[in-house]
């Protein structure tokens, strides 16, 4: 799985936005800093810019209806499987949250949706 560029979060189809979801609370969860080629670069930065980008998820998940734990609007919360962090210093928000999320990216992304039938 992928962490899609943020700019088309709000397109989404409902599949890829309700994985996407999955896909931060396994990441935040046992899964950080476990491999996978396609999320390496997450594990270069803070948790908490995960928990920002994972906010921008739940927030149109809210805008279309559905009703994310509000558990996971805690930055501290990692999981019912993993003990929560006892700290997480802020940081500050970024546009993209992620500097690996640029151009080039956002073009693959789209080219990985094409391959899905999905044209946005």
């Amino acid at each position: 799985m992928r962490l899609w560029h943020e700019v088309l979060i709000p397109k989404l189809p409902r599949q890829q936005l309700l994985g996407q979801h999955r896909e931060c609370c396994a990441l935040r969860g046992k899964g950080w800093g476990k491999p996978h080629s396609t999320v390496n670069y997450v594990f270069d930065h803070s948790p908490y810019k995960l928990v920002q980008y994972h906010w921008l998820i739940m927030t149109e998940m809210e805008n279309r209806g559905y009703k994310p734990d509000e558990l996971w609007k805690n930055p501290l919360y990692r999981g019912k499987a993993i003990e929560a962090y006892t700290g997480l210093p802020e940081v500050a928000i970024e546009t993209p949250i992620y500097p690996e999320h640029h151009d080039d990216y956002l073009k693959e992304c789209l080219d990985n949706l094409a391959e899905k039938d999905i044209y946005l």
